[in-house]
C-alpha cells in the first residue's frame, strides 16, 4: 500500500516508518522536521506544514496516517493557540482533504489523555471523556472532526494511546518509562512524585504493532479503540523500572515517593482493541527498559535537548 504519515519526523513515526516500509509498503513523511530527520533513505519525505498540504497530493494513497501536532500536556499549555490549531483544526484539515483525494482510510493519533482525572474507573471507549485541559481537549476535538466523516468509501480508526514509552531513533527522554530509566542510570535514584496515580502505559513496540494492524486489516473498520500495553500505577512503574535495572546492570537504585497531586489519574479496557483489531500487547514494563538499555549508547548524552519536546518546542515559539 502506499501510506502518508503526518507529522511522521517524531518519536512514534521514526519507529513505525521503518516498520511499515520493511513490511512492504511505500511510505511517505510530511513534516516540518522539528525533532531533525531519524528516517530510513527509502521514505519520501515532504517538508511542508500539513495545513499546506493540497488535496490533489493525497490522491493515490491508501492510506493516511496522523501523528502530527503538539504531543503532551507542558506543549499545550505553553501555547494553547497553537495547540488547538495543530491538534484539532489540523487534523480535520487533512482528513476532509483526504476524503475528498478518495483516501480509504485515515488512522488518527488520539491519546487516553483525553479521560482525565477518576478516582476508581475502567474507562472504555464508550465512557465519557472528561478532561478539562487544553491536550486532552483537543485530541478529542480531533477526533470527533475526522469521525464525522466516516462514510462507506472512508474509515477512521482512531487510537487512544497510552503514554508511550522505549526506544526511538528519534529519542525522546520526556515520557515516563524513559525518564525513570535515565534518572536512574544517571543518579541511581528514581523520584515519584504522586505513586498513587494511574496511568495506562504502552511500549513503542506495541504502538508500532497497533498502527500497523489499522492499517492492514482488511474489514471496513472505523471508530475509537484504547490501546495500552497495561494499567500501572506510577509506583508500580518506578518499581518495575528499578527492579528490571537492577536485574540487568546489577546496580541498585533508590526509590524516593512524594505526594505531589497530579490532575491526571485513568486506567482504560483494551477490549474493544483486542475484539475488533486482534491488538494484543506484547511488551510489559520490563521489556520496555530492557530495549531502553539494548539502545542506551545511542541516546547516552542524557542533557541533548532534542531528547525533550519541551526544550524544542520552546525555541520556536
Amino acid at each position: 500500500m502506499k501510506i502518508l504519515v503526518a507529522g511522521g519526523g517524531g518519536y512514534i513515526g521514526s519507529a513505525l516508518i521503518p516498520r511499515l516500509l520493511a513490511a512492504g509498503h511505500a511510505v511517505d513523511c510530511a513534516d516540518l522536521f522539528w525533532f531533525g530527520d531519524h528516517l530510513p533513505p527509502e521514505t519520501g519525505r515532504i517538508e511542508k506544514n500539513v495545513m499546506d498540504l493540497a488535496e490533489a497530493e493525497l490522491e493515490g494513497y491508501d492510506r493516511v496516517i496522523w501523528l502530527a501536532g503538539l504531543s503532551n500536556d507542558p506543549m499545550a499549555e505553553l501555547s494553547p493557540a497553537m495547540n488547538f490549531v495543530h491538534n484539532a483544526a489540523a487534523p480535520a484539515y487533512l482528513g476532509y482533504i483526504a476524503r475528498r483525494a478518495g483516501v480509504p482510510r485515515f488512522i488518527y493519533a488520539s491519546s487516553c489523555s483525553v479521560y482525565g482525572y477518576a478516582v476508581d474507573h475502567l474507562f472504555t471507549e464508550s465512557d465519557p471523556a472528561i478532561s478539562d485541559y487544553p491536550y486532552g481537549i483537543s485530541k478529542l476535538q480531533g477526533e470527533q472532526a475526522v469521525l464525522q466523516m466516516v462514510t462507506e468509501e472512508f474509515g477512521v480508526i482512531c487510537l487512544r494511546k497510552g503514554t508511550v514509552s522505549g526506544y526511538s531513533p528519534r529519542m525522546r527522554l520526556d515520557l515516563i518509562v524513559n525518564t525513570m530509566f535515565m534518572t536512574a542510570v544517571r543518579d541511581g535514584r528514581i523520584v515519584v512524585n504522586n505513586p498513587d496515580i494511574w496511568r495506562p502505559v504502552i511500549s513503542i513496540r506495541d504502538v508500532e504493532t497497533a498502527y500497523t494492524t489499522a492499517v492492514e486489516i482488511a474489514e471496513p473498520v472505523s471508530g475509537v479503540f484504547n490501546i495500552a500495553s497495561g494499567n500501572y500505577t506510577v509506583g508500580e512503574v518506578a518499581g518495575l523500572v528499578a527492579e528490571t535495572l537492577e536485574t540487568e546492570l546489577g546496580t541498585p537504585i533508590e526509590l524516593e515517593f512524594k505526594a505531589i497531586r497530579d490532575y491526571r489519574n485513568y486506567r482504560v479496557s483494551t477490549a474493544r482493541a483486542a475484539e475488533v483489531l486482534g491488538f494484543e500487547p506484547q511488551h510489559d514494563i520490563a521489556a520496555i527498559v530492557r530495549d531502553l538499555i539494548e539502545h542506551r549508547e545511542t541516546f547516552a548524552d542524557f542533557d541533548n535537548p532534542a531528547y525533550y519536546n519541551m526544550k524544542v518546542f520552546e525555541t520556536l515559539v
